[in-house]
């Protein structure tokens, strides 16, 4: 259940119903799993044990499709500075969490080729292949310009989270969703080119 902040639906409520043949992580278990990750947990140490201090910002949860994706900004502040300094940024979807230092590098991994990741069983039934990083997917984008609009509305949503503006937060995070969302569609195929008359 979530509350929108955009403009006149400002306070409305939504209801998400995920397939219950499913399993869809909720937002305590993607902290439990990202304080855990082999990877993140050590880094995070690390950095505190140098004297600076790790800020966790919010964790962001953004529909696309049939699950959630989960976004967290990791920010540094230095020892006696005052202004935290984006460090990494945490990307969970389905089983998998990455960690980066841009929004677009940790989607990147996340989502390969061009295609959101599936479950194996789930790619073993459909037999779709992944399409190529650089092919164009429904609507003609390409998945590294989307992954580029994506990020950029993430920074815009973080701004605004700065300021107080929450409807334009709200904006921005759905905008994310979006292009995350056109991100998981499937490649068009090309029409069959009818066959030419041989050249006389």
């Amino acid at each position: 259940m979530v509350a929108r902040s955009d403009g006149e639906h400002y306070g409305k409520m939504l209801v998400f119903q995920f397939p219950k043949q499913k399993v869809v992580f909720g937002p305590r278990q993607i902290v439990g799993r990202i304080n855990q990750d082999q990877v993140i947990s050590p880094q995070i140490t690390l950095w505190n044990q140098q004297g600076s201090e790790v800020i966790q910002g919010t964790l962001l949860v953004i529909p696309v499709e049939e699950s959630l994706l989960y976004v967290r900004p990791l920010y540094l502040r230095a020892a006696g500075g005052r202004i935290p300094e984006l460090k990494r940024v945490i990307v969970a979807y389905q089983n998998q969490i990455v960690m980066d230092e841009t929004l677009d590098a940790a989607i990147e991994k996340i989502f390969s080729k061009g295609v959101a990741a599936r479950p194996p069983d789930a790619e073993a039934a459909s037999g779709d292949a992944a399409a190529p990083a650089s092919a164009p997917l429904t609507g003609g984008e390409t998945a590294d310009a989307l992954a580029e609009l994506a990020r950029q509305h993430f920074e815009r949503a973080i701004e605004a989270q700065r300021n107080g503006d929450w409807a334009r937060y709200g904006d921005e995070i759905k905008q994310v969703g979006a292009a995350l969302e056109r991100m998981t569609k499937k490649p068009v195929a090309a029409p069959p080119q009818p066959p030419q008359p041989p050249k006389k």
